[in-house]
């Protein structure tokens, strides 16, 4: 599977957060999110294990009691299970990938039925 850089595909996560799905496998799934400046992705748990990379950017990181502020070139992982949410501090742009893969994220004709 390959994918190509483009504006297009884009779906509204959040206010001021858009998500679009890039590439999967049975294990993995990638994504791309922009996000604009001042929003906020609210403390969160989910199943998966996520690890992030922001390309552009400011974003303020809470995981578990930790805290930290990523600008560009900046990356994280975020357990299983543990809180996490995000304060958006400029606009900015980060690839996360999922594992397993997220079955809510993937293109409608492909999810499980």
């Amino acid at each position: 599977m390959f994918e190509t850089a483009s504006d297009e595909g884009f779906l509204p996560a959040l206010p001021g957060v858009d998500r679009k799905t890039l590439v999967y496998g049975q294990r993995t799934l990638s994504t791309e999110f922009r996000m604009k400046a001042g929003s906020v992705l609210p403390v969160h748990s989910h199943p998966y294990e996520q690890t992030g990379y922001l390309i552009s950017g400011r974003v303020r990181l809470a995981i578990g009691e930790e805290q930290f502020d990523a600008g560009p070139g900046a990356s994280w992982c975020i357990p299983a299970d543990v809180a996490h949410g995000a304060a958006i501090v400029e606009d900015s742009v980060a690839i996360e990938i999922f594992s397993p893969t997220r079955d809510d994220y993937l293109p409608a004709p492909s999810r499980p039925k």
